[in-house]
């Protein structure tokens, strides 16, 4: 089993930025492939980008894509999400998440989360 803890959220104005951390430890972190989901009040839990376990490969939703980057560094079992250029509905809850099986774009299909960063951006 993977622990996640998250940290980097907080209050930013609209235009503005922030990097989330993810901090892994546990059983073989840095050989999963790792994610970023989103979720607003009353709503479900969104994909915002994953990254395979060597940091090759990354994927970003079409609502976010050119302005958040995914990234990692394995030596610091640490997963990264460059959020600029932000706007009022990025607003949400962030969860890190390792561990997919099949769907990466589907929460359901992550073994593993943590507690989550609020992100708030005012407008």
């Amino acid at each position: 089993q993977v622990q996640l803890v998250e940290s980097g959220g907080g209050l930013v104005q609209a235009g503005g930025s922030l990097r989330l951390s993810c901090t892994a430890s546990g059983r073989t972190s840095s050989t999963y492939a790792m994610g970023w989901f989103r979720q607003a009040p009353g709503k479900e839990r969104d994909f915002v980008a994953a990254i395979n376990w060597n940091g090759e490969n990354t994927y970003c939703a079409d609502s976010v894509k050119g302005r958040f980057t995914i990234s990692r560094d394995n030596a610091k079992n640490t997963l990264y999400l460059q959020m600029n250029s932000l706007k009022p509905e990025d607003t949400a809850v962030y969860y890190c998440a390792a561990n997919p099986l099949k769907d990466w774009t589907s929460y359901v299909s992550w073994a593993s989360w943590g507690q989550g960063t609020q992100v708030t951006v005012s407008s």
